[in-house]
């Protein structure tokens, strides 16, 4: 793809944003990552939001978000699934050669809402909605699935929380936490949310913005005085069944097929080394499992900047996946920084129990 990262922003995570509204969330990082990029607003072509009216608590969310996100009397797309499917529509629009400088830009703040309640709206109205189903008893049931197929246990558990509240702990964008082996020990007490999934087994959520600013091959030659960070080589997205039958659940089936078409298009064999994959698993179960099916390539460090226990704004978390893995080929990354890192892999989920996921990679620009 000839698509490249001109510059990128997060905003200061926090526990609940209550300084700010929306909207200014939305502008300061813009704006940050447009100072970043060295580029102002009346150079962009276009804009991808990606964003939740549910999670906004509002009808047509973009209607407000719009001006303050940089796409005031610029082309507007807008994303609803995830923070990472826009960066990925974000990158294809680049790509098709139409247009040559834009921002992807999504937001959560994830304090203002129920996410339970949300989440139960989702369900399928007839039949699923009625038993309660909501996106914390689809985790449960991934995590039941998980646990008889590869036969993990609590302890198993624990330790992978631990071991992400340790690289959370070093990792400079992200919230500051207790990352004692303790507190992640303390899990084992938590109530059960839905079996086996207790509390402590799910990553905290956080407020925050994430911001791409995004060029062509031939803008960049047009302005030779920009240096990107990062190219994006290719992008892959897939949907599974809505239906969390036993095979759905425990065959994680659209994680290995779009996992392995984002390599195929970046060129890559599989045996090629990955240096980082950064993954969002909103629960240790699923970040136990996605590791399960990572272990057949080559992966140097998964997640090294902690991944959803560094920092979790539910919608836009793939998004700050994807700023992390985009650091990291920089070389930019800080204290979590993998040494020679080359080639990354931002991923991201949504929908019920993994039901959706998408990839994006990133290749280190050549001196």
């Amino acid at each position: 793809m000839d698509t490249y990262v001109l510059g990128l922003a997060l905003s200061p995570p926090q526990v609940a944003e209550r300084g700010k509204r929306t909207e200014e969330l939305a502008f300061e990082t813009v704006r940050a990552a447009l100072a970043e990029a060295g580029v102002t607003r009346a150079a962009l072509d276009h804009v991808t939001l990606a964003t939740s009216d549910e999670m906004d608590g509002r009808s047509i969310s973009s209607m407000l978000m719009a001006t303050p996100s940089g796409a005031y009397l610029k082309d507007e797309l807008r994303v609803t699934d995830s923070g990472l499917t826009g960066l990925l529509m974000g990158a294809l629009r680049v790509a098709s050669g139409r247009f040559h400088l834009g921002v992807v830009v999504s937001w959560s703040q994830t304090s203002q809402i129920d996410v339970d309640a949300l989440t139960r709206m989702r369900a399928e109205p007839f039949a699923l909605r009625p038993v309660g189903l909501n996106g914390v008893i689809a985790d449960g049931l991934f995590a039941g699935a998980v646990q008889q197929q590869l036969g993990l246990d609590e302890a198993a558990v624990r330790t992978r929380i631990a071991e992400r509240q340790q690289s959370a702990a070093r990792n400079p964008r992200a919230l500051v936490r207790d990352a004692d082996e303790a507190a992640a020990a303390r899990a084992a007490a938590d109530p059960v949310l839905a079996w086996p999934l207790r509390r402590g087994h799910v990553a905290p959520a956080s407020d925050g913005c994430a911001v791409f600013v995004l060029a062509s091959g031939a803008w960049l030659a047009e302005h030779p005085g920009h240096r990107p960070l990062a190219r994006i080589a290719a992008v892959s997205s897939a949907i599974d069944s809505y239906r969390l039958g036993q095979e759905r659940l425990a065959g994680m089936a659209m994680f290995d097929r779009t996992l392995a078409e984002v390599l195929r298009r970046s060129g890559r064999a599989p045996d090629d080394a990955i240096d980082v994959a950064e993954i969002e698993a909103p629960t240790a179960w699923a970040d136990l499992a996605v590791e399960h099916h990572l272990r057949r390539y080559r992966v140097g460090a998964i997640s090294p900047s902690g991944g959803a226990w560094a920092q979790n704004p539910l919608f836009c978390t793939g998004l700050v996946n994807a700023a992390e893995a985009a650091l990291q080929v920089a070389d930019r990354a800080g204290a979590v920084q993998v040494p020679g890192a080359s080639f990354a892999l931002a991923h991201g989920s949504h929908g019920f129990a993994q039901q959706a996921h998408t990839f994006v990679a990133f290749e280190r620009i050549a001196p």
